[in-house]
C-alpha cells in the first residue's frame, strides 16, 4: 500500500481538517463494527473518547518512523513487529502519530504483542486522545482496508448525488421564480437542518425549523445572531453550530442565511477534539446555492416591493384567509421585530375612491398606483412612529394592523397615522394639477407653511382661513391643509380622482381577533366610497344605511329582498331596456318624492315622468304615494347597488 496514497474522491491528506471530514469518511467507531474488524475480536484499550473521528484512509505500517509518510486522518494497521522496544521509543511513536493527526492506531496481537499492548504505549495514547485498538485474533489487514475504502467510496458518491440533487433543484427554483419562503423550504428539506434568513439588522425574513420548535429556534435570535460571527462570506462557526453565508449581489449584501448543524445542536465528539471539523461540503453548497437563488430572485424583483413588505403581505394575508396557525403569524411578525402579543390590534384599510381613475389605463398603471399607495402607509407609519404588519392586501387596498400598547392609544395612533398620511402624499406630489404646479403652493405662488406641530395650520396668503382657488383649509382636518392648483381636490379625500379612504375597524385584544378587524376596515372602505364626507378616519358607525347594505351585500336574505321588491322592475327592463324605468324610479326616490324634480333630475317632462311613475306603479303592484312603500323600494335600490358593487 502506497504509503500516501490519495482518497477515493481525489482529495489530497490535508482534507482532514475540512469540513467535510465529518460527513464524507466513517468514524473509527463505525470501523470496528464492521465485519472483517470485528472478525478480530477488537478492544479499546485508550482514547475511546476519539471514536468518532473520521477515517480519511486505512494504512499499514510497520517500521517506526511511518508519521513522516502520513498527512493526517489515516487509521493506522500494524502488528508491532518494527516497533521500538523501549518506553521512550514507544511514547515518541505514540506522539508522532498524534501530532500528524491519524484517527487511531490498530495492533494485531500474536506476532509482537501477545497478551496486550504494553502499558506504556496505551498511557501515552490514552494521554494524547488518540484511539488504540487492539485485536485478539489474526485478521488479514487487506479485508479491512477493502472493507473502509468500499464505505468511503460509497459515502462519497452519496455525498455527489447530494450535490447533483442541490444544483438541480436549486437551479428549478431560480428557473421558476420561487418566492424566499420556497427557496428556504428546500433547503431545509434537503439538509435536515433548521435554516434562517435574516436581513442586516438580525431580523427574520423567513425560517424554516425543519421539524423543530420554531419558538426555541427565534427566541431571542437578534441577541443570538450578534453573536454568530463567522470569518469569511460562507463559513461555519463551531461555537454556535451555525452555517452562515451573506446573501446579496452586484456588491449590494442585504442578508445572511444561517444553516445550524447538526440539527440537533449537539456538537459531535470529533469535533470536540477537532475544532476545525464542521458540515459536510454538501450542506456549504446547498446553503450557497440558495443564497445566490434568492439574491438572484431579488434582482428579478428589484421593481417590486421589498422582501420585508413580501413578509408583511404574507402574513397579513395568511390572517385575512386564515392560510396560517395564528400563532405562526405571530412569531414570524416577532422575528420581523413587529410584536403582536399583548397588544391592542386595530385592522386598518387605505385604498383610493376609484379603483380606475381618469388617464390611467391597463393594469401596470394599476400596479404603479397601489405601490405608491403602499409606500406613503409604510411611510406614515414610521413618520408616526406606529409598529404594524403593513402591506397591499388586493389590487386596491393597502392594509395594516396597528400594534398598540393600550386601548387608549387607539384614537390618538389613528389621527397621528391619518395626519402622517396625509403629509407624505402632499410632500409626494400626489395632487399636481395638469399644470405642474406644486400641491403645496396656491396659483399666487405662496408656500404653504407648516409648523412643527402636528396641530399647525398653513398659511395660505394673506387670509389664512382660503386658499387662492376657494379651498376651505378649515375642512383638511388634523392641522394640515393645503390649496390645490387647478381642480381643488385633496388627494386624500373628497370626490377627486387621487381621493383616498382610510377606513379603521375595531380594536381587538388578541391575535386570533384580528382578521375580524382587519375584514370589517377592508368592508368600510368598501362602504365608504359612496361617501363624500371629509372624514380623516372612517369607522363603522360612518357608514350608515348604504354601508350597512354593502356589508351585507353577501347575505342571501338581503339578495332574496332586493328581488322581492325589484325583480318585476328588472325583469320589465330587461324586455325593454330603452324605458329604464329603474333609473326613473331611483330620480323620484332621491328627490324626496317630488315629481317635479325628480322630473328634472330624469331629464323628463312631467307628464311623461308621471305616466312613468304609474306604469311602475302597476308593475310593482304599490302605492308609490305610499311613504312605507317608498321606503322599501328605496332601501330595495341602494341594496341593489350595494350588491352589484364587487
Amino acid at each position: 500500500m502506497s504509503p500516501a496514497a490519495p482518497n477515493a474522491g481525489g482529495k489530497s491528506s490535508s482534507d482532514v481538517t475540512d469540513g467535510s471530514v465529518a460527513a464524507v469518511f466513517p468514524t473509527v467507531r463505525e470501523v470496528l463494527a464492521l465485519d472483517p474488524v470485528r472478525h478480530g475480536a477488537p478492544r479499546v484499550v485508550a482514547g475511546d473518547e476519539g471514536l468518532d473521528r473520521p477515517v480519511r484512509w486505512v494504512h499499514v505500517a510497520e517500521v517506526p518512523d511511518i508519521a513522516t509518510l502520513l498527512g493526517g486522518g489515516e487509521l493506522v494497521l500494524t502488528t508491532g513487529i518494527g516497533l521500538p522496544g523501549d518506553d521512550a521509543g514507544l511514547r515518541a511513536f505514540i506522539g508522532d502519530l498524534a501530532d500528524v493527526g491519524v484517527s487511531g492506531l490498530v495492533v494485531e496481537l500474536g506476532r509482537r504483542y501477545v497478551s496486550g499492548v504494553p502499558r506504556v504505549m496505551a498511557a501515552a495514547a490514552e494521554r494524547r486522545g488518540l484511539p488504540l485498538v487492539e485485536l485478539r485474533r489474526a485478521t488479514p489487514f487487506v479485508r479491512i482496508t477493502e472493507a473502509v475504502h468500499a464505505l468511503i467510496v460509497d459515502a462519497q458518491l452519496t455525498e455527489l448525488r447530494a450535490t447533483e440533487e442541490i444544483h438541480q433543484r436549486f437551479n428549478d427554483l431560480s428557473v421558476e421564480g420561487a418566492d424566499a419562503t420556497e427557496v428556504i423550504r428546500q433547503a431545509a428539506e434537503l439538509s435536515g437542518c433548521p435554516v434562517v434568513l435574516e436581513n442586516l439588522s438580525r431580523q427574520v425574513l423567513g425560517y424554516d425549523p425543519a421539524g423543530e420548535s420554531a419558538e426555541l429556534l427565534l427566541d431571542g435570535w437578534e441577541q443570538h445572531s450578534r453573536r454568530i460571527r463567522p470569518a469569511g462570506r460562507t463559513a461555519y462557526d463551531p461555537d454556535s453550530g451555525w452555517l452562515v453565508t451573506t446573501v446579496g449581489a452586484r456588491g449590494q449584501d442585504w442578508g445572511r442565511l444561517l444553516l445550524r448543524w447538526p440539527a440537533s445542536g449537539d456538537v459531535p465528539s470529533a469535533q470536540a477534539i477537532e475544532p476545525t471539523v464542521g458540515p459536510p461540503t454538501r450542506l456549504t453548497i446547498l446553503i450557497e446555492r440558495a443564497a445566490s437563488t434568492l439574491a438572484l430572485g431579488r434582482l428579478i424583483r428589484r421593481d417590486a416591493e421589498g422582501l420585508e413588505r413580501q413578509i408583511h403581505r404574507t402574513l397579513l394575508t395568511a390572517l385575512l384567509d386564515h392560510s396560517r396557525p395564528v400563532d405562526e403569524v405571530g412569531l414570524r411578525a416577532k422575528a420581523l421585530g413587529v410584536v403582536l402579543d399583548r397588544r391592542h390590534l386595530v385592522g386598518v384599510m387605505v385604498r383610493h375612491r376609484a379603483d380606475d381613475p381618469a388617464g390611467e389605463v391597463g393594469p401596470e398603471a394599476g400596479q404603479a398606483r397601489l405601490r405608491d399607495l403602499s409606500e406613503a402607509v409604510g411611510q406614515a407609519l414610521r413618520e408616526a412612529k406606529l409598529t404594524a404588519l403593513t402591506s397591499a392586501v388586493d389590487d386596491h387596498s393597502v392594509g395594516a394592523l396597528l400594534a398598540l400598547p393600550d386601548p387608549a392609544a387607539e384614537d390618538r395612533a389613528l389621527s397621528a397615522f391619518a395626519s402622517a398620511l396625509r403629509r407624505v402624499r402632499l410632500d409626494a406630489g400626489t395632487g399636481r394639477a395638469g399644470l405642474g404646479v406644486e400641491p403645496a403652493r396656491a396659483a399666487s405662488g405662496v408656500d404653504v407653511a407648516r409648523s412643527a406641530s402636528d396641530s399647525s395650520r398653513a398659511a395660505l396668503g394673506a387670509d389664512p382661513s382660503r386658499a387662492a382657488f376657494g379651498v376651505d383649509p378649515s375642512r383638511a382636518g388634523f392641522g394640515v391643509e393645503a390649496a390645490w392648483s387647478g381642480v381643488g381636490v385633496d388627494p386624500l379625500r373628497g370626490a377627486g380622482p387621487g381621493a383616498v379612504i382610510v377606513a379603521a375597524g375595531s380594536g381587538v385584544s388578541t391575535l386570533r381577533e384580528a382578521r375580524r378587524s382587519l375584514v370589517e376596515a377592508r368592508q368600510i372602505a368598501e362602504a365608504a366610497r359612496r361617501d363624500r364626507r371629509d372624514l380623516p378616519i372612517f369607522r363603522l358607525p360612518h357608514v350608515g344605511l348604504a354601508g350597512l347594505l354593502h356589508l351585507l351585500r353577501d347575505e342571501p336574505r338581503l339578495q332574496t329582498f332586493v328581488e322581492r321588491e325589484l325583480g318585476a322592475l328588472l325583469e320589465y327592463d330587461a324586455r325593454h331596456p330603452r324605458e329604464r324605468l329603474l333609473d326613473t324610479l331611483r330620480a323620484y326616490l332621491e328627490q324626496g318624492r317630488n315629481k317635479s324634480a325628480g322630473a328634472a333630475a330624469a331629464h323628463l317632462s312631467r307628464p311623461a315622468f308621471y305616466e312613468r311613475l304609474a306604469r311602475i306603479a302597476r308593475i310593482l303592484d304599490v302605492d308609490l304615494d305610499s311613504v312605507e312603500a317608498s321606503l322599501s323600494l328605496h332601501v330595495a335600490l341602494l341594496a341593489l347597488e350595494a350588491v352589484r358593487t364587487p
